[in-house]
Protein backbone atom coordinates (compact mmCIF):
# COMPACT_ATOMS: atom_id res chain seq x y z
CA UNK A 1 0.00 0.00 0.00
CA UNK A 2 1.46 3.35 -1.05
CA UNK A 3 2.09 5.97 1.62
CA UNK A 4 0.02 9.11 1.27
CA UNK A 5 2.43 11.28 3.28
CA UNK A 6 5.69 10.51 1.37
CA UNK A 7 6.22 11.54 -2.22
CA UNK A 8 6.75 8.80 -4.70
CA UNK A 9 10.42 8.07 -5.60
CA UNK A 10 11.50 8.71 -9.13
CA UNK A 11 14.13 6.67 -10.96
CA UNK A 12 16.84 9.01 -12.19
CA UNK A 13 18.75 7.79 -15.26
CA UNK A 14 22.48 7.12 -14.70
CA UNK A 15 24.71 9.95 -15.86
CA UNK A 16 28.34 9.25 -16.73
CA UNK A 17 30.89 11.40 -14.87
CA UNK A 18 34.28 12.07 -16.53
CA UNK A 19 37.29 12.96 -14.34
CA UNK A 20 40.23 14.70 -16.01
CA UNK A 21 43.42 13.11 -14.66
CA UNK A 22 46.94 13.70 -15.87
CA UNK A 23 48.07 10.33 -17.18
CA UNK A 24 51.69 11.49 -17.14
CA UNK A 25 51.39 12.53 -13.49
CA UNK A 26 49.76 9.26 -12.49
CA UNK A 27 52.45 7.25 -14.26
CA UNK A 28 55.15 9.34 -12.63
CA UNK A 29 53.66 8.71 -9.20
CA UNK A 30 53.39 4.98 -9.92
CA UNK A 31 56.97 4.88 -11.13
CA UNK A 32 58.23 6.69 -8.04
CA UNK A 33 56.19 4.42 -5.77
CA UNK A 34 57.52 1.33 -7.53
CA UNK A 35 61.10 2.60 -7.24
CA UNK A 36 60.55 3.25 -3.53
CA UNK A 37 59.13 -0.25 -3.11
CA UNK A 38 62.21 -1.69 -4.83
CA UNK A 39 64.56 0.31 -2.59
CA UNK A 40 62.78 -0.71 0.60
CA UNK A 41 62.53 -4.36 -0.48
CA UNK A 42 66.18 -4.33 -1.48
CA UNK A 43 67.22 -2.97 1.89
CA UNK A 44 65.20 -5.63 3.70
CA UNK A 45 66.66 -8.43 1.59
CA UNK A 46 70.16 -7.04 2.11
CA UNK A 47 69.60 -6.84 5.86
CA UNK A 48 68.44 -10.47 5.94
CA UNK A 49 71.46 -11.61 3.92
CA UNK A 50 73.90 -9.72 6.16
CA UNK A 51 72.29 -11.21 9.25
CA UNK A 52 72.68 -14.66 7.67
CA UNK A 53 76.39 -13.89 7.20
CA UNK A 54 76.65 -12.91 10.86
CA UNK A 55 74.91 -16.09 11.97
CA UNK A 56 77.41 -18.08 9.93
CA UNK A 57 80.27 -16.32 11.72
CA UNK A 58 78.88 -16.01 15.26
CA UNK A 59 76.26 -18.74 15.48
CA UNK A 60 72.57 -18.37 16.30
CA UNK A 61 71.56 -15.48 18.55
CA UNK A 62 70.89 -16.26 22.25
CA UNK A 63 72.12 -19.83 21.82
CA UNK A 64 75.09 -20.65 24.10
CA UNK A 65 78.11 -22.05 22.24
CA UNK A 66 81.38 -22.65 24.06
CA UNK A 67 83.29 -23.10 20.80
CA UNK A 68 82.20 -19.75 19.37
CA UNK A 69 85.14 -17.78 17.86
CA UNK A 70 83.22 -14.57 17.03
CA UNK A 71 80.58 -12.45 18.74
CA UNK A 72 77.97 -9.92 17.67
CA UNK A 73 78.93 -6.26 17.90
CA UNK A 74 75.62 -4.49 17.34
CA UNK A 75 75.25 -2.36 14.21
CA UNK A 76 76.98 0.63 12.69
CA UNK A 77 75.85 3.22 10.20
CA UNK A 78 77.20 2.57 6.71
CA UNK A 79 76.08 2.78 3.08
CA UNK A 80 75.66 0.72 -0.09
CA UNK A 81 75.39 1.64 -3.77
CA UNK A 82 72.00 1.59 -5.46
CA UNK A 83 70.95 3.31 -8.66
CA UNK A 84 74.06 5.46 -9.00
CA UNK A 85 73.89 6.82 -5.43
CA UNK A 86 74.86 5.74 -1.97
CA UNK A 87 72.08 4.83 0.47
CA UNK A 88 72.51 4.66 4.24
CA UNK A 89 71.90 1.33 5.97
CA UNK A 90 72.50 -0.25 9.37
CA UNK A 91 75.35 -2.69 8.97
CA UNK A 92 75.53 -5.64 11.41
CA UNK A 93 78.90 -6.10 13.07
CA UNK A 94 80.76 -9.29 13.92
CA UNK A 95 83.99 -9.36 15.90
CA UNK A 96 86.47 -12.20 16.06
CA UNK A 97 87.81 -13.07 19.50
CA UNK A 98 91.30 -13.11 18.03
CA UNK A 99 91.40 -10.86 14.96
CA UNK A 100 88.92 -8.07 15.66
CA UNK A 101 86.33 -6.85 13.12
CA UNK A 102 85.17 -9.40 10.54
CA UNK A 103 83.92 -8.61 7.04
CA UNK A 104 80.45 -9.65 5.94
CA UNK A 105 80.61 -10.97 2.35
CA UNK A 106 77.18 -9.61 1.46
CA UNK A 107 78.06 -6.11 2.64
CA UNK A 108 81.39 -6.15 0.76
CA UNK A 109 79.50 -6.99 -2.42
CA UNK A 110 76.78 -4.36 -1.90
CA UNK A 111 79.25 -1.62 -0.95
CA UNK A 112 81.40 -2.14 -4.05
CA UNK A 113 81.89 1.20 -5.76
CA UNK A 114 81.96 -0.16 -9.33
CA UNK A 115 78.24 0.48 -10.01
CA UNK A 116 78.66 4.02 -8.71
CA UNK A 117 81.73 4.56 -10.86
CA UNK A 118 79.98 3.18 -13.95
CA UNK A 119 76.96 5.41 -13.36
CA UNK A 120 79.26 8.44 -13.07
CA UNK A 121 81.15 7.59 -16.26
CA UNK A 122 77.92 6.95 -18.16
CA UNK A 123 76.42 10.26 -17.06
CA UNK A 124 79.52 12.28 -17.93
CA UNK A 125 79.72 10.54 -21.30
CA UNK A 126 76.11 11.57 -21.93
CA UNK A 127 77.04 15.20 -21.28
CA UNK A 128 75.65 15.53 -17.74
CA UNK A 129 77.55 18.14 -15.74
CA UNK A 130 78.66 17.44 -12.19
CA UNK A 131 76.20 19.96 -10.77
CA UNK A 132 73.29 18.28 -12.56
CA UNK A 133 74.24 14.70 -11.76
CA UNK A 134 71.82 14.46 -8.83
CA UNK A 135 68.90 15.51 -11.04
CA UNK A 136 69.39 12.47 -13.27
CA UNK A 137 68.76 10.05 -10.39
CA UNK A 138 65.45 8.74 -9.13
CA UNK A 139 64.40 10.39 -5.85
CA UNK A 140 64.64 8.07 -2.88
CA UNK A 141 61.60 7.32 -0.70
CA UNK A 142 61.48 9.13 2.62
CA UNK A 143 63.33 9.12 4.95
CA UNK A 144 66.28 7.91 2.84
CA UNK A 145 68.64 10.57 1.54
CA UNK A 146 71.25 10.01 -1.16
CA UNK A 147 74.94 10.66 -0.65
CA UNK A 148 77.93 10.96 -3.01
CA UNK A 149 75.82 12.89 -5.53
CA UNK A 150 76.89 16.48 -4.81
CA UNK A 151 78.88 18.45 -7.36
CA UNK A 152 82.11 18.13 -5.38
CA UNK A 153 81.64 14.41 -4.70
CA UNK A 154 80.95 13.63 -8.36
CA UNK A 155 83.88 15.81 -9.42
CA UNK A 156 86.29 14.03 -7.06
CA UNK A 157 85.06 10.65 -8.27
CA UNK A 158 85.42 11.71 -11.91
CA UNK A 159 88.97 12.97 -11.36
CA UNK A 160 89.98 9.71 -9.66
CA UNK A 161 88.40 7.55 -12.37
CA UNK A 162 89.88 9.43 -15.32
CA UNK A 163 93.30 9.61 -13.66
CA UNK A 164 93.23 5.82 -13.27
CA UNK A 165 92.27 5.46 -16.94
CA UNK A 166 95.06 7.85 -17.96
CA UNK A 167 97.62 5.88 -15.95
CA UNK A 168 96.42 2.72 -17.68
CA UNK A 169 96.79 4.23 -21.17
CA UNK A 170 100.29 5.50 -20.38
CA UNK A 171 101.64 2.34 -18.75
CA UNK A 172 100.10 -0.70 -20.46
CA UNK A 173 102.53 -2.96 -22.33
CA UNK A 174 102.48 -3.06 -26.13
CA UNK A 175 104.81 -6.03 -26.46
CA UNK A 176 102.07 -8.54 -27.29
CA UNK A 177 100.44 -6.41 -29.98
CA UNK A 178 101.26 -6.98 -33.64
CA UNK A 179 100.83 -3.48 -35.05
CA UNK A 180 101.55 -3.10 -38.77
CA UNK A 181 99.82 0.29 -38.92
CA UNK A 182 99.99 3.31 -36.62
CA UNK A 183 98.14 6.59 -37.08
CA UNK A 184 99.08 9.78 -35.23
CA UNK A 185 97.09 12.99 -35.10
CA UNK A 186 96.64 15.92 -32.74
CA UNK A 187 93.51 17.41 -31.24
CA UNK A 188 93.53 21.02 -30.09
CA UNK A 189 92.17 22.28 -26.77
CA UNK A 190 92.65 26.04 -26.85
CA UNK A 191 96.40 26.51 -26.34
CA UNK A 192 97.19 22.82 -25.92
CA UNK A 193 97.56 19.95 -28.33
CA UNK A 194 97.04 16.31 -27.36
CA UNK A 195 98.76 13.85 -29.68
CA UNK A 196 96.95 10.52 -29.96
CA UNK A 197 98.54 7.37 -31.38
CA UNK A 198 96.11 4.78 -32.75
CA UNK A 199 97.45 1.33 -33.61
CA UNK A 200 95.83 -1.21 -35.93
CA UNK A 201 96.74 -4.86 -35.44
CA UNK A 202 97.01 -7.65 -37.98
CA UNK A 203 93.32 -8.52 -37.61
CA UNK A 204 92.14 -4.96 -38.16
CA UNK A 205 91.34 -4.19 -34.51
CA UNK A 206 92.08 -0.69 -33.21
CA UNK A 207 94.10 0.09 -30.08
CA UNK A 208 94.82 3.46 -28.47
CA UNK A 209 98.57 3.29 -27.88
CA UNK A 210 99.43 6.52 -26.10
CA UNK A 211 98.90 10.21 -25.47
CA UNK A 212 101.24 13.18 -25.22
CA UNK A 213 100.46 16.76 -24.28
CA UNK A 214 102.20 19.82 -25.70
CA UNK A 215 101.65 23.33 -26.96
CA UNK A 216 102.24 22.34 -30.61
CA UNK A 217 102.78 19.25 -32.75
CA UNK A 218 106.53 19.80 -32.50
CA UNK A 219 109.18 17.23 -33.34
CA UNK A 220 110.22 17.10 -29.69
CA UNK A 221 106.69 16.23 -28.51
CA UNK A 222 106.23 13.60 -31.22
CA UNK A 223 109.64 12.08 -30.48
CA UNK A 224 108.71 11.87 -26.80
CA UNK A 225 105.49 10.02 -27.69
CA UNK A 226 107.29 7.60 -30.01
CA UNK A 227 110.05 6.91 -27.47
CA UNK A 228 107.40 6.08 -24.89
CA UNK A 229 105.75 3.63 -27.28
CA UNK A 230 109.07 1.89 -27.92
CA UNK A 231 109.84 1.74 -24.18
CA UNK A 232 106.48 0.04 -23.62
CA UNK A 233 107.17 -2.66 -26.17
CA UNK A 234 106.42 -1.34 -29.67
CA UNK A 235 108.70 -3.30 -32.01
CA UNK A 236 111.10 -0.80 -33.61
CA UNK A 237 112.81 -3.35 -35.89
CA UNK A 238 109.92 -4.10 -38.22
CA UNK A 239 108.61 -2.16 -41.17
CA UNK A 240 105.43 -0.34 -40.28
CA UNK A 241 103.00 1.94 -42.10
CA UNK A 242 102.63 5.34 -40.45
CA UNK A 243 99.58 7.32 -41.57
CA UNK A 244 99.83 11.04 -40.77
CA UNK A 245 98.19 14.27 -41.88
CA UNK A 246 101.34 15.61 -43.53
CA UNK A 247 102.79 17.60 -40.64
CA UNK A 248 106.55 18.02 -41.11
CA UNK A 249 107.23 17.58 -37.39
CA UNK A 250 105.39 14.27 -37.36
CA UNK A 251 107.30 12.93 -40.34
CA UNK A 252 110.68 14.12 -39.08
CA UNK A 253 110.22 12.49 -35.67
CA UNK A 254 109.02 9.19 -37.20
CA UNK A 255 111.99 8.99 -39.57
CA UNK A 256 114.42 9.90 -36.77
CA UNK A 257 113.07 7.14 -34.52
CA UNK A 258 112.48 4.34 -37.04
CA UNK A 259 114.62 5.18 -40.08
CA UNK A 260 114.07 3.25 -43.30
CA UNK A 261 111.60 0.89 -41.64
CA UNK A 262 109.08 3.73 -41.35
CA UNK A 263 106.79 3.80 -44.39
CA UNK A 264 104.95 7.11 -44.24
CA UNK A 265 101.56 7.59 -45.90
CA UNK A 266 100.48 11.22 -46.05
CA UNK A 267 96.76 11.78 -45.91
CA UNK A 268 95.50 12.40 -49.43
CA UNK A 269 92.54 14.40 -48.17
CA UNK A 270 94.83 16.81 -46.30
CA UNK A 271 96.99 17.14 -49.39
CA UNK A 272 93.94 17.90 -51.54
CA UNK A 273 92.83 20.63 -49.14
CA UNK A 274 96.29 22.14 -49.01
CA UNK A 275 96.51 22.31 -52.80
CA UNK A 276 93.10 23.81 -53.51
CA UNK A 277 93.59 26.44 -50.79
CA UNK A 278 96.10 28.05 -53.18
CA UNK A 279 93.62 28.08 -56.06
CA UNK A 280 90.62 30.24 -57.01
CA UNK A 281 87.24 28.72 -56.26
CA UNK A 282 86.40 28.02 -59.90
CA UNK A 283 89.36 25.59 -60.12
CA UNK A 284 88.59 23.58 -56.98
CA UNK A 285 86.37 21.00 -58.66
CA UNK A 286 88.62 20.33 -61.66
CA UNK A 287 91.85 20.08 -59.68
CA UNK A 288 90.18 17.95 -57.00
CA UNK A 289 88.93 15.59 -59.71
CA UNK A 290 92.42 15.35 -61.25
CA UNK A 291 93.89 14.50 -57.85
CA UNK A 292 91.28 11.82 -57.23
CA UNK A 293 91.84 10.29 -60.65
CA UNK A 294 95.57 9.98 -59.96
CA UNK A 295 95.12 8.53 -56.48
CA UNK A 296 92.50 6.08 -57.72
CA UNK A 297 94.96 4.59 -60.19
CA UNK A 298 96.10 1.05 -59.46
CA UNK A 299 99.60 1.84 -60.79
CA UNK A 300 101.69 4.11 -58.52
CA UNK A 301 104.08 5.04 -61.36
CA UNK A 302 101.18 6.24 -63.51
CA UNK A 303 99.67 8.11 -60.55
CA UNK A 304 102.99 9.86 -59.93
CA UNK A 305 103.23 11.00 -63.57
CA UNK A 306 99.67 12.34 -63.46
CA UNK A 307 100.40 14.33 -60.30
CA UNK A 308 103.64 15.69 -61.76
CA UNK A 309 101.84 16.81 -64.92
CA UNK A 310 99.20 18.50 -62.79
CA UNK A 311 101.88 20.33 -60.82
CA UNK A 312 103.55 21.45 -64.05
CA UNK A 313 100.25 22.79 -65.39
CA UNK A 314 99.74 24.82 -62.22
CA UNK A 315 103.29 26.15 -61.97
CA UNK A 316 102.96 29.30 -64.07
CA UNK A 317 99.73 30.78 -62.74
CA UNK A 318 99.56 29.13 -59.32
CA UNK A 319 103.09 28.33 -58.10
CA UNK A 320 101.92 27.96 -54.50
CA UNK A 321 99.55 25.14 -55.42
CA UNK A 322 102.25 23.46 -57.52
CA UNK A 323 104.78 23.62 -54.67
CA UNK A 324 102.22 22.24 -52.21
CA UNK A 325 101.47 19.33 -54.54
CA UNK A 326 105.14 18.48 -55.11
CA UNK A 327 105.95 18.59 -51.39
CA UNK A 328 105.74 15.02 -50.11
CA UNK A 329 104.14 13.82 -53.35
CA UNK A 330 105.71 10.35 -53.18
CA UNK A 331 104.39 9.80 -49.65
CA UNK A 332 100.81 10.24 -50.81
CA UNK A 333 101.40 7.08 -52.92
CA UNK A 334 102.98 4.84 -50.27
CA UNK A 335 99.98 2.53 -49.84
CA UNK A 336 99.61 2.23 -53.62
CA UNK A 337 103.29 1.31 -53.83
CA UNK A 338 102.71 -1.56 -51.38
CA UNK A 339 100.16 -3.05 -53.75
CA UNK A 340 97.19 -2.41 -51.49
CA UNK A 341 93.83 -1.86 -53.13
CA UNK A 342 90.12 -2.04 -52.50
CA UNK A 343 88.53 -1.01 -49.23
CA UNK A 344 91.79 -1.23 -47.25
CA UNK A 345 93.46 1.24 -49.59
CA UNK A 346 90.55 3.66 -49.33
CA UNK A 347 90.85 3.46 -45.54
CA UNK A 348 94.62 3.79 -45.16
CA UNK A 349 95.11 6.60 -47.67
CA UNK A 350 93.59 9.11 -45.23
CA UNK A 351 93.66 9.78 -41.49
CA UNK A 352 89.87 9.43 -41.26
CA UNK A 353 89.93 6.61 -38.65
CA UNK A 354 91.86 8.66 -36.11
CA UNK A 355 90.06 11.89 -37.02
CA UNK A 356 86.76 10.17 -36.28
CA UNK A 357 88.21 9.24 -32.89
CA UNK A 358 89.27 12.84 -32.31
CA UNK A 359 85.75 13.93 -33.17
CA UNK A 360 84.43 11.62 -30.45
CA UNK A 361 86.87 13.17 -27.98
CA UNK A 362 85.74 16.69 -28.87
CA UNK A 363 82.09 15.71 -28.48
CA UNK A 364 82.78 14.03 -25.15
CA UNK A 365 84.39 17.18 -23.74
CA UNK A 366 81.92 19.61 -25.31
CA UNK A 367 80.63 20.91 -21.97
CA UNK A 368 84.04 21.84 -20.53
CA UNK A 369 84.32 25.62 -20.65
CA UNK A 370 87.68 26.14 -18.94
CA UNK A 371 90.74 23.92 -19.17
CA UNK A 372 92.77 24.46 -16.01
CA UNK A 373 95.96 22.63 -16.97
CA UNK A 374 97.45 19.94 -19.15
CA UNK A 375 96.74 17.16 -16.66
CA UNK A 376 93.03 17.97 -16.70
CA UNK A 377 93.07 17.87 -20.49
CA UNK A 378 94.80 14.50 -20.53
CA UNK A 379 92.31 13.09 -18.02
CA UNK A 380 89.34 14.15 -20.10
CA UNK A 381 90.90 12.69 -23.24
CA UNK A 382 91.52 9.42 -21.38
CA UNK A 383 87.88 9.36 -20.27
CA UNK A 384 86.72 10.01 -23.83
CA UNK A 385 88.96 7.24 -25.18
CA UNK A 386 87.63 4.76 -22.63
CA UNK A 387 84.09 5.65 -23.65
CA UNK A 388 84.92 5.35 -27.36
CA UNK A 389 86.84 2.10 -26.95
CA UNK A 390 83.67 0.10 -26.47
CA UNK A 391 82.39 1.29 -29.86
CA UNK A 392 85.52 0.50 -31.87
CA UNK A 393 84.85 -1.45 -35.03
CA UNK A 394 87.27 -3.39 -37.15
CA UNK A 395 89.12 -1.40 -39.74
CA UNK A 396 87.24 -1.20 -43.01
CA UNK A 397 89.01 -3.56 -45.41
CA UNK A 398 90.55 -5.66 -42.61
CA UNK A 399 90.11 -8.83 -44.68
CA UNK A 400 92.86 -7.54 -46.97
CA UNK A 401 95.40 -7.10 -44.16
CA UNK A 402 97.31 -10.20 -45.30
CA UNK A 403 98.40 -8.33 -48.42
CA UNK A 404 99.69 -5.45 -46.32
CA UNK A 405 101.52 -7.79 -43.93
CA UNK A 406 103.26 -9.53 -46.83
CA UNK A 407 104.31 -6.19 -48.33
CA UNK A 408 105.66 -4.95 -45.00
CA UNK A 409 107.57 -8.19 -44.45
CA UNK A 410 109.20 -7.77 -47.87
CA UNK A 411 110.05 -4.18 -46.99
CA UNK A 412 111.66 -5.31 -43.72
CA UNK A 413 113.83 -7.82 -45.58
CA UNK A 414 114.86 -5.17 -48.09
CA UNK A 415 115.74 -2.71 -45.33
CA UNK A 416 117.95 -5.26 -43.56
CA UNK A 417 119.68 -6.09 -46.86
CA UNK A 418 120.37 -2.39 -47.48
CA UNK A 419 121.75 -1.97 -43.96
CA UNK A 420 124.12 -4.91 -44.43
CA UNK A 421 125.40 -3.46 -47.72
CA UNK A 422 125.92 -0.07 -46.10
CA UNK A 423 127.85 -1.67 -43.24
Amino acid sequence: MKSRTKPALRVVPAAPVQLSLSVEGVLRDVQHAFYGLCVNAGKQVLAAMMEADRVALCGAKNVPNAGRRAVRGGTTRSSVVLGGQRIAIAKPRARSLERGELELPTFAWAADGDPLDMATLASMAAGVSTRRYARTLEPLPAPDEPSAVSKSAVSRRWVALTQAQLDEWLSCSLAKLDLPVVMIDGIHFHERVILVALGIDARGDKHVLGLREGSTESTRVVRSLLSDLVDRGLDADRARLWVIDGGKALRKAIVECFGQRALVQRCQEHKRRNVIEHLPKDMHASVGRALRDAWDSAKPALAKRQLQRLATSLQARHPGAAASLREGLDETLTVQGLGIGGALYRTLRTTNPIENLNGSIAHFARNVKRWKDGQMTLRWVAGALSDAKGRFRKLRGHREMKTLLAALAASTTESKRSERKAA
